[in-house]
């Protein structure tokens, strides 16, 4: 970590702990600009609550932040194998960051199955903890190892390569809590709790907010309670009173803008975001929907908060839960869907209902990597073209995507204004990485947040001649505003506004049924042009490019925001030029796409897809679009992104030909 060390000053006397009856060793302070920590073990050495605890910590002192969790699709994978291996890595800093990081300056690993399915991801000379307890043959023999990897010298070895400390975490913590009476096997869970407060120390991290978490969760087992409590206080104490530390690090609080902040997930900041939608435009929420990772998270969430008029029906399955939502938006309601990618295909009928019918719906698409099951547990983004095209017929439907965790509230927001306004199903996509992830999120002033008029229909909106000469006014369910070509949305029961949807092609403003082929395809016409109104009522999209001299413009969509904008910092920092634009919505483009695109000489598209972005820029804008893909179920790394731009910019301006680190990057012609 020496580079990115600023200070270093030391303690120079010993301060005695009376709790331990022992004097603290005198320690040096190094204060750094930012760390990376991942925390690893086995499914279920509790690795998820370690980091989140630890991120809480540092969401509590004023870091910036951003997590990454990565744990098993199994409830309870293989112990001590390589696929049983969860980790969970947490970058935080004194200033401004946009990833969790690519790779760790501190790895604690609970077990050799840990240490070995991370290890590839650290440098020389960073640092790894290591708990020696489970180092026995029979682990080694499970995670790969032909002998005890912590044993070896010379070069080579970690011992040699890193900056190494072993450590019987679990033997340590079971002699701290044997007071309490547990079984060894109840006391040894302890162990991640001995390690964080360890971590906590050796960070200066608040420890008030764990012990708090502690003593809520654990209320009704007093023993369990005071077992993990005391283990936490001990690796502190450890920390603290150990000679095999002397170094304790600082980060200090980022500066940020002034606000209230808290720390939050995807998921949760995407369920605020649907309450908000609910409250803003006064309707009340219905979610139908069927539990699938990465997804589930937002029915438990919205399932807690009935009082802002939230109704949550966990269907039999995909298809039930969709076609509940819609049927609560004919009945007045904002219907909201959630899932990921297998579940839109089977939802893929009713929301072609939903366009037909022309009713507000919200379908939330958490991506995982497929196809078909996949990895449910890994991120992907490779639904765009699924959530543009994956309907009979033309069935247009819009799609937004969030870019960050905090931005979930927004984008689900948007989501909302976008259905009710224009009346159509929207197509949310999140991913894996945004939906696990968390970052500190400023909580907006509710005042500030934009209002949703649903305009119910509530009196009859046309005249009708009969042949004989004599009026009458009627309902009709298919005419449109002229600005935003929405069809009227009568709550059925509204006297007189008696009323028929259906799956069948509707005539022009009456909706009967109508099998004229002219105006089907004025009908189809129609409801892609209502779609393409949708731009009208975007913001110009922000180009970032400090230089304004920029030939390179990198494009990019969903998830991969932090890795391209920090990709992007590397590159300018090395004295290029590179511009960036991000795209919120996709369907349709914001209208000043296509002339930004023309202002540079070559433009990249790095997804976590084989290039379904860079088709549809393709096709729309007859743009040879550069592709940097991955779909490895991992988010983009910073540092290679930033190799494969300074390659293109090299290439766009004549020096060399343009690779990026895996040689797969598309020629520039």
């Amino acid at each position: 970590m020496t580079p990115r060390t600023r200070s270093t000053f030391r303690v120079e006397w010993a301060v005695p702990d009376r709790e331990q009856k022992a004097f603290v060793v005198a320690k040096e302070v190094q204060q750094l600009d930012r760390v990376i920590i991942r925390f690893a073990g086995d499914s279920g050495d509790g690795m998820q609550l370690t980091g989140d605890r630890f991120t809480q910590e540092s969401a509590a002192f004023g870091n910036d932040l951003a997590t990454f969790p990565n744990f098993p699709a199994e409830i309870r994978a293989p112990q001590g194998t390589l696929p049983g291996v969860s980790s969970f890595q947490v970058h935080f800093a004194d200033h401004d960051i946009l990833t969790a990081g690519d790779a760790p300056d501190v790895l604690v690993a609970m077990n050799p199955a840990a240490l070995k399915a991370n290890l590839s991801d650290m440098k020389p000379g960073t640092a790894i903890i290591v708990d020696s307890h489970d180092f026995t043959s029979r682990n080694l023999i499970k995670a790969g190892y032909e002998g005890n990897p912590l044993e070896e010298e010379g070069a080579g070895s970690l011992a040699e390569d890193y900056n190494l400390s072993v450590l019987d975490l679990t033997g340590m913590t079971v002699e701290a809590v044997k007071e309490f009476g547990l079984s060894r096997k109840d006391a040894a869970r302890a162990k991640n709790m001995f390690a964080l407060g360890l971590l906590s120390w050796m960070y200066g991290r608040p420890t008030e907010t764990t012990i708090d978490f502690l003593t809520a969760r654990f209320a009704k087992a007093p023993d369990i309670r005071d077992a993990n409590i005391t283990a936490f206080k001990s690796g502190w104490n450890f920390g603290e009173t150990t000679e095999a530390f002397v170094v304790q690090y600082e980060i200090k609080p980022a500066a940020m803008k002034p606000g209230t902040y808290r720390n939050i997930s995807g998921n949760l900041a995407l369920s605020y975001g649907l309450i908000a939608g609910g409250v803003q435009s006064g309707l009340p929420i219905f979610l139908g929907t069927y539990p699938i990772t990465p997804a589930s998270d937002i029915l438990h969430e919205l399932s807690k908060h009935k009082k802002f008029g939230i109704t949550t029906f966990q269907a039999e399955d995909e298809i039930a839960g969709i076609g509940a939502a819609l049927g609560a938006s004919f009945a007045g309601s904002l219907g909201i869907t959630t899932t990921s990618g297998p579940g839109i295909a089977l939802k893929s009928e009713t929301i072609g209902l939903a366009v037909m019918t022309e009713l507000p719906l919200l379908i939330v698409d958490v991506q995982r990597g497929g196809p078909s099951t996949g990895l449910p547990t890994k991120t992907e983004q490779a639904d765009l073209l699924q959530a543009m095209f994956g309907r009979n017929g033309e069935s247009p439907v819009p799609v937004i995507a969030p870019q960050s965790p905090g931005d979930c509230f927004d984008a689900a927001l948007e989501a909302a204004r976008i259905a009710v306004t224009y009346r159509t199903p929207v197509m949310l996509l999140s991913d894996g990485y945004l939906a696990n992830g968390s970052e500190p999120w400023s909580i907006p002033d509710v005042a500030d947040l934009p209002k949703i008029d649903p305009n119910f229909a509530t009196e009859t909106n046309k005249t009708v001649t009969s042949k004989d000469g004599e009026t009458s006014e009627e309902y009709w369910p298919y005419l449109r505003d002229e600005e935003t070509l929405a069809r009227p949305w009568a709550i059925p029961g509204t006297p007189g506004l008696e009323h028929r949807i259906g799956g069948l092609e509707k005539g022009d403003g009456h909706g009967n049924i109508s099998y004229d082929p002219a105006n089907h395809d004025f009908m189809v016409r129609t409801r892609q042009a209502k779609v393409d109104r949708i731009a009208e009522s975007l913001p110009p999209l922000v180009v970032d490019d400090p230089s304004g001299k920029a030939k390179v413009l990198v494009l990019g969509w969903g998830s991969t925001y932090g890795p391209i904008g920090a990709a992007a910092r590397r590159v300018r920092k090395a004295g290029h030029d590179v511009a960036q634009v991000h795209l919120r919505h996709l369907n349709p483009f914001p209208k000043d796409l296509g002339e930004i695109l023309k202002g540079y000489d070559a433009v990249m598209i790095p997804e976590m897809n084989l290039g379904q972005l860079s088709l549809l820029i393709r096709a729309k804008y007859l743009v040879d679009v550069v592709g940097y893909n991955q779909v490895n179920g991992m988010p983009l790394k910073a540092a290679e992104l930033a190799e494969a731009i300074t390659d293109l910019i090299a290439h766009t301006t004549g020096d060399v030909p343009t690779t990026d680190s895996t040689g797969e990057m598309e020629a520039v012609k």
